[in-house]
């Protein structure tokens, strides 16, 4: 397929990923500037990081009053799936060079690995970087106009982006527990880990949901067996 046709294939799968993250996008900068980060801080953090789930948290986190280290360890563990889907795609990636691969990783979210993935045959690296690289601009320039729309929003539509947090969260919990009970078991177990943690206020603020994340991932592994639950579980 030659290079024209692979940027028409490209722009027809990128489109639906932009239409999905402009009002994300700019959800997160109305957000990140209502909870009092600069504009250059809210630029980079779209730039360098480049994982809405995971900047979402950050910046409830922030608001909380977490520190630094907790928040990139929060960070480091939600965003660990990405390596896996890095892997993963790495051995569809046909005849691109090695040294392209940091591209590619950097720029693997949710959305950019499911199109990737069901993509048939070997991928190519334009279509690749074309669909991870748009994708990536989408949420970088929707991140920066919402930042100056919340120079103009009322404060109680501002207030009312927050729950783009939630929703960020059940977009990519929820399809996993389609047809795999499994996940749903372990997402049970780290809810019920982080409750606990947060009701009896058993570690310091910001450390609950890293150690629900450590616990449920933990148990997961030895509770359960090839995606089936072993009989230890009634």
């Amino acid at each position: 397929m030659d290079n024209k046709n692979q940027v028409e294939k490209g722009v027809r799968a990128v489109i639906p990923i932009v239409l999905g993250y402009l009002p994300v996008g700019i959800a997160f900068g109305v957000l990140a500037r209502s909870t009092g980060i600069s504009f250059s801080q809210t630029s980079l953090f779209s730039i360098m990081v480049y994982a809405g789930a995971s900047q979402f948290m950050a910046l409830d986190l922030i608001q909380a009053g977490i520190g630094g280290a907790s928040i990139i360890l929060a960070t480091f563990l939600l965003n660990l799936r990405h390596m896996v889907m890095s892997a993963s795609l790495s051995t569809r990636l046909g005849d691109i060079k090695r040294v392209h691969f940091p591209l590619v990783a950097f720029a693997i979210t949710d959305e950019t690995f499911s199109v990737l993935s069901f993509t048939e045959g070997k991928l190519n690296l334009l279509f690749v970087l074309l669909v991870n690289f748009v994708s990536y601009l989408a949420w970088v320039m929707a991140t920066i106009l919402g930042f100056f729309l919340g120079e103009i929003l009322p404060p109680s539509l501002q207030g009312s982006l927050g729950i783009g947090l939630y929703g960020m969260f059940a977009a990519l919990l929820f399809p996993q527990f389609k047809g795999n009970r499994t996940n749903l078991y372990i997402g049970l177990l780290a809810a019920g880990f982080y409750i606990l943690c947060d009701y009896f206020k058993l570690l310091p603020m910001g450390w609950d949901i890293i150690i629900a994340i450590l616990a449920s991932s933990a148990l997961g592994v030895f509770l359960f067996d090839n995606g089936e639950r072993k009989d230890i579980i009634k």
